[in-house]
Formats: structure tokens, C-alpha cells, sequence
């Protein structure tokens, strides 16, 4: 679809199969459907999410509860994750959502309504558990220079320092040195390409390891 007028006619039909006599461009909106002595209903047309049709649809919740915001379908390699996020967003601010694709097929997504979202307790979880698992604060402002420090990357610090200090050992004895319960585990994974195996369960320490206690010194030794 090349012009949003091209979203006009499906979404149109959409709504009169409904019952709703539907009317295109009435005062600010795009699309106004009335249906006896319900409320109206209101869509916002646009080719493609934009921050531009969430304020204009949530402009239109002065008039009516029922607002949808309509879009071309979205495609590429995106096109999937920005139609959940978009998803998301349409029901936390009470908006339906409508896509319609290139072969005219309308999809209705979600309808307007209250926002009331099922909170997860396994997130929740895990949240607090890394966030007890962090040492310090070392994300302060939102990231570091090289990226965001995670209670793993810490644990991945610490063995590195313990064989950076202390040469070639056995996992065991790096998870009692460091407190790192998991430390065989990790060293083993090796997900930063920090470590090396040089014989039946014992680790040094790679050229990389004794970089990254170097780069990323900063997020936990002041902790520590």
C-alpha cells in the first residue's frame, strides 16, 4: 500500500459489515462509524506506526472510548516484533488496533478497553534475584562503556582475577576461593571466551580473560 486512502475502503468495509455506518475524514478524524445510539468509533489511519498516530489516537479518547489506530501490516525481518510491540502498547493506552495487509484482508488485533496486565511472579523473581546477585551499582546512568554489567559478567570477573592471581585451577577450588557457586560451570560455557581447559577440570586463564579484567575492572573491583 502506497497512501494511507489505501487503508480507507478495507477498514471501511470492515465496520459496515458490523453495522456501523462509516464515514472518512469528519472534522480531525480519519474515520468516524455510528451505529445506532452507541458511542462512535474512531480510526486513525497510517501506513506504519509512528509516535504521530498514538498522539493523534489518544486526542481522539476526549471524544470516545472506542478508538482504533489502523496500519499497513508490517513486513521485513521486524515486522513481527514490531507489531507485539506495538501490540503492547495500543492496549496499556486503551486503544484497538487494526493491520490490514497488502491483498486488503483486515485484521482486528485488539479491541479499546482498561489496561490490566497479568503480572508475571517468575519475572518478578528473577528480577530481584539478579538484582541481589549485582554488586554495587555499577550500570549507574543507564550503561557503561562497554555494555551493561550483569551479576554473571561479575562472577565471570572473579574467576578471571582468582586465575589471573593464582594460575591454572581446578573448578572447585575457584568456586571456593571466589564464592562463585557455579564456577566450573562458567568457566566450562566460557561465554566470553575469557577461559581455556588445560587439563580434566581445570582452567587458566585466556590472553581475552586477562583483557576483559582489564576493560571491565572498573564494574565490580571498587565493589568487591
Amino acid at each position: 500500500m502506497q497512501r494511507e486512502q489505501d487503508l480507507y475502503p478495507p477498514v471501511k468495509a470492515l465496520l459496515e459489515r458490523q453495522g456501523y455506518l462509516v464515514k472518512g475524514e469528519v472534522g480531525a478524524a480519519d474515520i468516524v462509524a455510528v451505529r445506532e445510539a452507541e458511542p462512535p468509533v474512531i480510526v486513525e489511519l497510517k501506513l506504519r506506526f509512528a509516535l504521530a498516530l498514538f498522539h493523534q489516537a489518544i486526542a481522539r479518547l476526549k471524544v470516545t472510548d472506542r478508538v482504533y489506530v489502523a496500519v499497513a501490516r508490517p513486513r521485513g525481518k521486524t515486522a513481527r516484533r514490531a507489531l507485539r510491540d506495538n501490540l503492547g502498547l495500543c492496549r496499556r493506552l486503551g486503544l484497538g488496533l487494526i493491520t490490514v495487509r497488502t491483498d486488503g484482508r483486515v485484521e482486528v488485533h485488539c479491541d479499546p478497553g482498561p489496561y490490566a496486565p497479568r503480572k508475571s511472579p517468575a519475572r518478578a523473581a528473577r528480577l530481584l534475584r539478579e538484582f541481589d546477585r549485582l554488586q554495587g551499582d555499577p550500570n549507574a546512568g543507564g550503561a557503561t562503556r562497554h555494555g551493561i554489567v550483569t551479576a554473571y559478567r561479575q562472577d565471570a570477573l572473579r574467576c578471571a582475577a582468582h586465575l589471573a592471581e593464582n594460575g591454572p585451577a581446578k573448578g572447585a577450588e575457584v568456586a571456593r576461593a571466589t564464592g562463585v557457586a557455579q564456577a566450573t560451570r562458567l568457566m566450562r560455557d566460557n561465554h566470553y571466551g575469557w577461559f581455556e581447559k588445560v587439563d580434566k577440570g581445570i582452567y587458566a586463564l585466556a590472553e581475552t580473560g586477562r583483557d576483559g579484567l582489564t576493560h571491565w575492572a572498573y564494574s565490580w573491583e571498587d565493589e568487591a
